[in-house]
This record gives structure tokens, C-alpha cells and sequence, in this order.
């Protein structure tokens, strides 16, 4: 029954190993994706965001969170602080909005309803701050695999120092005590 204990804490302590290496690899790889992504883009703060990107490319997932934040932001002002949901589709012909098509001014062009393009800004910030939240996320998710990889590994590794160290100690303290003892030598005063 010992060798197959030894046996499987050794398949478990290179399993784990072999886990948190990969964790590892995948992580790295992915932060680095996130990060290469990102610098194609070319996206720079403006200069009323943070303080961390104001004038400074977005190269991170969390400056594309700070970035999104700033859209956000443009967004807000933009619209006069109104949300999408907040907001009429249409404008009438006195520029009011309304979700009512009947009461929409018509575009001659088109013969359709006159659509709301402070409305349009929104999906515009929703595609974009989404796409940069994501960034952040996938860089999280890339530190939170490296960590755990790290983990597995050294788990792995002591399992390993187990594995080979205890056996050994135990058959050596075992061995001591079925020694005999020396007897003990009268004390001479």
C-alpha cells in the first residue's frame, strides 16, 4: 500500500505542476493578447479623463476601463445627461423628442420618422465602453489564472517534497527507536 500511495501522490504532485504551468502560459498568453490588442488600436486619453490616460495611449485593461469611463463621461455631457433609455427615438419638427412615430417629424429624403441622434451616441458608448470593459475583464481573468497557476505549482511542488521527504523521516525515526539503546554508564562522583 505504500509504493501505491507514493505512486499517486507523485501523478498528483505532477498533475498539479503540470496545471499551474499551463494555467501559467495561458494567463501570460492572454494578458499579452489583451495588451497587444489594445496598442493596434491606437487609443489615446483625452486630456479631461484621468489623470492616468489624459494624453497617455490605452496599452492596458485597466486604462481601457478608465478609457470607457471617460466615454461615459463625453457621453453624458453629450446628451444633456440623459441615458438611452431616457431618451425619445424620434424628434419631432420642433426638435422635441418623442418615442411616438405619428408625432415624429418626417425626413422628406427617407419618408421615415426623423431618428434621434443624441440617441444614436449611446449605442455608439454602449459598443465602445463594452469592448473596453471586456479588455479589462480578459485582463483580469489572464492575472487571475497566473495566480492560480502559481498556486497549483507550488502545491505540486510541496505534495512533491512529501512525497519524497516524510517516507524518509518516518523510517528513520522508526529505525532510531528499534535501536538499543545504550545503557546508561554508572555516574562516578
Amino acid at each position: 500500500m505504500k509504493s501505491f500511495t507514493k505512486f499517486g501522490g507523485i501523478v498528483a504532485s505532477v498533475i498539479l505542476i503540470a496545471f499551474g504551468i499551463g494555467s501559467i502560459v495561458v494567463g501570460v498568453n492572454g494578458r499579452s493578447e489583451v495588451r497587444n490588442t489594445l496598442k493596434q488600436e491606437q487609443i489615446v486619453g483625452t486630456p479631461d479623463m484621468n489623470k492616468q490616460i489624459a494624453n497617455k495611449p490605452v496599452d492596458t485593461g485597466a486604462k481601457a476601463k478608465l478609457f470607457a469611463d471617460g466615454i461615459r463621461k463625453h457621453t453624458l455631457e453629450a446628451t444633456g445627461g440623459q441615458l438611452y433609455s431616457q431618451m425619445g427615438q424620434f424628434l419631432t419638427a420642433d426638435g422635441k423628442q418623442t418615442s411616438d412615430a405619428k408625432a415624429a417629424a418626417i425626413d422628406k429624403a427617407t419618408g421615415k420618422p426623423v431618428p434621434n441622434a443624441a440617441r444614436t451616441i449611446w449605442v455608439t458608448e454602449t459598443a465602445l465602453s463594452t469592448a473596453l470593459n471586456t479588455s479589462f475583464f480578459a485582463e483580469s481573468v489572464a492575472k487571475f489564472a497566473i495566480v492560480m497557476g502559481v498556486a497549483m505549482l507550488l502545491i505540486g511542488i510541496g505534495f512533491l517534497v512529501m512525497v519524497f521527504r516524510l517516507p524518509w523521516e518516518t523510517a528513520a525515526t522508526t529505525e532510531a527507536r528499534k535501536a538499543p539503546r545504550p545503557a546508561a554508564k554508572p555516574s562516578v562522583a
